[in-house]
Order: structure tokens, then sequence, then C-alpha cells
């Protein structure tokens, strides 16, 4: 069995997802072409980015969802999204205290949905 894992967001234009990603993360893509790159996240985890106009069969929309990464304080959160507001992010939801933890939302060029938040109890 696989060790790494992806998730994969389709989008209209790799190569302005992977610009944005390169600044949110702060790191550079492990690969980047045309229609297709990925970035390595913690734990073999990776984030792909595949274009809409070379995935097949062809994606059709489904319900929402939300990529999310963990921080490891509710300082982290408020300092993070401070940087990302500052890097030209679009912010959906402020930095505020919900159930699980802080966290704030943001969208990516093509509206996918960024979480940042920290655990109130982390394992």
């Amino acid at each position: 069995m696989t060790k790494t894992v992806y998730s994969l967001l389709y989008t209209t234009d790799v190569m302005k997802s992977v610009a944005f990603y390169e600044k949110m993360l702060g790191m550079p893509p492990l690969e980047a072409f045309p229609t297709f790159a990925s970035f390595l996240l913690n734990d073999g985890m990776r984030l792909g980015l595949w274009s809409t106009s070379t995935v097949a069969p062809d994606v059709t929309p489904a319900g929402g969802s939300e990529v999310a990464l963990v921080v490891k304080s509710a300082d982290d959160v408020d300092a993070k999204c401070a940087e990302w507001t500052s890097l030209g992010a679009t912010i959906l939801q402020e930095p505020t205290d919900l159930v699980f933890g802080r966290t704030f939302l943001a969208a990516d060029p093509d509206g996918h949905r960024i979480r940042v938040f920290n655990e109130n109890n982390p394992v």
C-alpha cells in the first residue's frame, strides 16, 4: 500500500494557482507543468492542482468542500490570516473562535475554500 496521499483540486489555470499556493504555503511546488502541479505537504501528503481542460473524465460540480491546514496556536491563525491578506488572498471569514478552535477561511483563484485553524484538542 502506498504512503503518498493526494488531495486534488481542479483548476482553470494551473500556473496561476501554483503562484497562489507558492505564496500562501511559503514553498515552491514539488513539480509544476502547465496542466498539473503538486506541493509536498507533511507526512507524504500532497496537494495536486489539475487543469479542468485535461482531467478525464470531465469534472462535474459537486458539493462544497474545503482544504484545511492546521497551525499550532490561535495566535498562529491570526498571524497566518494577516500574512495571507498582505499577499492578496481573498478572506471569506475573518479569524473567529468555533467549537473546534480558532479559524479563518480563504479562497484560492478558483474559489476553492482553504480553512486554517488550530485544534482545541490536538491528537
